[in-house]
């Protein structure tokens, strides 16, 4: 390869591809001369003829037409792959980092209306528990599950988390069964422990004044998800997030346990970014698309949960002492 003359080995796959030197030439911005030079020098190197004349046509001979077949497939895959990076770098590129659980069950099957909206953006979306460094790392927002407690970042509330707990119609019916008072069906139940929730079982518990000796979490998981499915599934109670498991209650798949007890009700998802990266446009609309969306996501759980003849607490900060803004 390194003998080989790839300036004229270029040359000749383009007069071999248009059938014309003076067309090549135009392609390639030099005079015909240089490119018949060019030719020439590659036949001298090669010992043979690559092309031969016919009424002013240039024909490949043999040798031309084996040359031909490979470089035009060579160099056809450098054009595309340079067309591909140039394309990748003209096209503006939007990470978002979110957590999981929220990410899984309430953004990802809203967000491709955003991406529908703004097809000439390449958007990435992680899903991880990890907070953002922006210092440091290539992320445009953070759509974060905590207390908003995060310092040297623009916060905006996006969301409150409705919580409650949530199990199937049929275990609700065997709890029922088994004992009419709510109270005492906790203490019979199978509770699903979400561990990286802000309301657990022992601060719900204590709010409720319900007292249950030695409980216990024979099922616990570290993604909301992963309690909701198992609640779904009958497996037990999860107390957990309405906002990621509205549809599972309005189709009936999940009921709350008991409305003698409050949904409680307080800020946990939030929009997150340096100050700085307001200023660029496709931040600025999806965050505006994220509050619509939010708002009538919101809107609809509070109205179902109204209808159910739930009622709602606020929750505050001081109830939470001691407990981290884990990822969801």
């Amino acid at each position: 390869m390194r003998d080989l003359n790839l300036k004229a080995t270029e040359y000749f796959e383009a007069v071999a591809r248009l059938g014309s030197v003076t067309k090549a030439s135009e392609e390639l911005g030099i005079s015909p001369s240089a490119v018949s030079q060019q030719l020439s020098l590659l036949e001298a190197q090669l010992g043979v003829k690559l092309f031969r004349r016919e009424k002013q046509r240039l024909i490949l001979t043999l040798d031309g037409d084996r040359l031909f077949q490979t470089t035009t497939q060579a160099f056809g895959a450098i054009r595309n792959a340079r067309s591909a990076i140039s394309l990748q770098r003209d096209r503006r590129n939007f990470v978002i980092r979110v957590s999981p659980s929220f990410g899984v069950r309430w953004l990802g099957p809203r967000v491709g209306a955003f991406a529908a909206e703004n097809e000439d953006w390449n958007m990435r979306i992680d899903a991880t528990p990890d907070f953002s460094a922006f210092e440091t790392e290539n992320v445009d927002v953070d759509l974060r599950y905590g207390l908003g407690t995060w310092n040297g970042v623009s916060v905006t509330p996006l969301m409150h988390d409705l919580v409650l707990p949530l199990c199937s119609p049929a275990y609700l019916e065997r709890l029922r069964d088994i004992d009419p008072d709510p109270a005492r069906q906790l203490a019979k139940a199978r509770l699903i422990d979400s561990v990286k929730t802000l309301y657990r079982w022992d601060l719900w518990l204590a709010y409720n004044k319900i007292d249950i000796p030695d409980v216990s979490y024979p099922l616990r998981f570290d993604r909301s998800s992963m309690s909701i499915e198992m609640a779904k599934q009958g497996a037990g109670i999860a107390l957990d997030s309405v906002t990621l498991c509205l549809g599972e209650l309005e189709r009936g798949e999940l009921v709350p346990f008991s409305t003698a007890f409050d949904v409680i009700d307080f800020p946990a998802y939030w929009f997150v970014c340096p100050s700085r990266h307001l200023n660029r446009r496709i931040v600025m609309r999806f965050f505006n698309w994220m509050t619509a969306v939010s708002k009538k996501h919101d809107n609809a759980a509070r109205a179902h949960l109204e209808g159910l003849g739930c009622r709602f607490r606020i929750g505050s900060p001081t109830d939470l002492i001691d407990v981290k803004p884990w990822g969801l």
